[in-house]
Formats: C-alpha cells, sequence, structure tokens
C-alpha cells in the first residue's frame, strides 16, 4: 500500500523554506569569505578574475534567496493616515527609480481629491509594485498600461488596465493559492503575497477580462479611513 501524501499547513511550508534559506545563506556567506580570501592570497591575475566572477554569481545566489524570503514573510501592516493622492504619487516615483522604462509605459490616473487611507505605505507599494510588474511580464499587447485612481464615496479604488490579446485561465481565484505558476525563477508567490497585502488591508482584490475589448483590468478597492 502507497503511502498517502501528507497534508501540510502553508505556515508550515514557510517556516520550514525560511529555515531552509537562513541556512543556506549561511553556507553562502562561508563561500564568499573563502573567496575573499583567496582573493587576497593569489597574485595570478587571470585567477583573480575568476574569484570575482565566483563572489559575483554566490551574491546573485544568495540576493535571490533573500528575494525569496522576503516573498514569504508574515504580512503584518503597521497602519498610518495616508492622503491617497500622496500614496499614489509615491507609487510613481518609487516605480520612476526603480524600473523608469515601465513607469514611462505607464498612463498615470492620478487621484486630486482628499480622501485619506489606512495603511502601511511600504508593504502596500510593494503589492502595487507587484501587479505592475505581472502586467509588464505576462502576455502583454501592444499599448500602454493605464492606472487610474479614484475616490467612491467610503472607497479609494486603484484600476490597472492592460492590453491582453487572450486569457487561457479564468481570474477569479487569481492570487487565492501560492505555487500555481512554478517555472524557474519564479515560484507563485508574488500576487499571492500582493492579494494577502490588500486583504490585510481590509482591501478588495479583482481581476476582470473584457475580451471585446482586449484588456484585462485589476481593481483594488481599499476603505477610506474610517470607512471599513
Amino acid at each position: 500500500m502507497s503511502q498517502a501524501e501528507p497534508n501540510i499547513l502553508w505556515p508550515e511550508v514557510t517556516k520550514f523554506v525560511r529555515q531552509l534559506n537562513h541556512d543556506l545563506r549561511n553556507h553562502l556567506n562561508a563561500v564568499e569569505l573563502q573567496t575573499a580570501l583567496l582573493g587576497e592570497i593569489v597574485e595570478e591575475s587571470e585567477a583573480k578574475g575568476e574569484i570575482k566572477r565566483l563572489r559575483e554569481m554566490t551574491g546573485e545566489v544568495n540576493a535571490h534567496l533573500h528575494r525569496l524570503s522576503a516573498k514569504l514573510a508574515n504580512i503584518r501592516p503597521e497602519l498610518m493616515s495616508y492622503p491617497a493622492k500622496d500614496f499614489a504619487e509615491d507609487l510613481r516615483a518609487k516605480l520612476n527609480l526603480a524600473q523608469p522604462e515601465q513607469s514611462a509605459a505607464i498612463d498615470w490616473r492620478l487621484p486630486q481629491g482628499e480622501e485619506m487611507l489606512e495603511i502601511d505605505p511600504q508593504l502596500l507599494a510593494e503589492a502595487f509594485l507587484e501587479l505592475f510588474a505581472n502586467a509588464s511580464a505576462h502576455g502583454r499587447e501592444e499599448g500602454p498600461l493605464v492606472f487610474e485612481v479614484r475616490g467612491r464615496g467610503q472607497t479609494v479604488e486603484f484600476s490597472l488596465r492592460e492590453p491582453k490579446g487572450q486569457l487561457n485561465s479564468a481570474t477569479e481565484q487569481w492570487g487565492a493559492s501560492p505555487l500555481q505558476q512554478v517555472r524557474s525563477g519564479h515560484y507563485g508567490l508574488g500576487l499571492f503575497r500582493a492579494r494577502g497585502i490588500f486583504e490585510a488591508h481590509h482591501g478588495k482584490y479583482r481581476v476582470h477580462f473584457d475580451p471585446a475589448a482586449s484588456v484585462l483590468e485589476t481593481i483594488v478597492t481599499l476603505p477610506c479611513s474610517g470607512g471599513q
């Protein structure tokens, strides 16, 4: 009789991966120290070049593991009152700094009202930057992205519209479960974490595809201060 597959809870998975990540990074740091020592001992120029490349490779792996750990970090927003229009401007500034070409390809339609949000600005920006990254990486058609922020009474609505020729899967459960789209260097965690951040802010997240207009729209609705 074959052994039944274990039914493991997600917190147990994240705890295991974070510990494994920690252990691997400790080993990589040891390798980094050894290669630094070799760089000081070796005098031959070609060998020094190879040691430098080896240090760069270990650094890349370490950075990759660090990003993976960040995707698995607990979502615990530290809320503060923040004007919606200031957050939208901050978001554009962050993307201008990190990905100027991507930011330039977005039609930014930012709010002019005085709506206030209760948010963790850094954590919420992380979630929206993930949406921008996904929109640029997955089957985007020709044309700009449109990011619009507008007040809706007791809520603020963030809309990201992207040109999309076709869609082969339903959108209702996007980001609801981790590890759904796993490929080299990507583990199906980004959108799952982004959705978790929105929900930790008492927000609602939904995605709609309009085949007639060839537009995929992601809508995040957040309550205004006192409007939960």
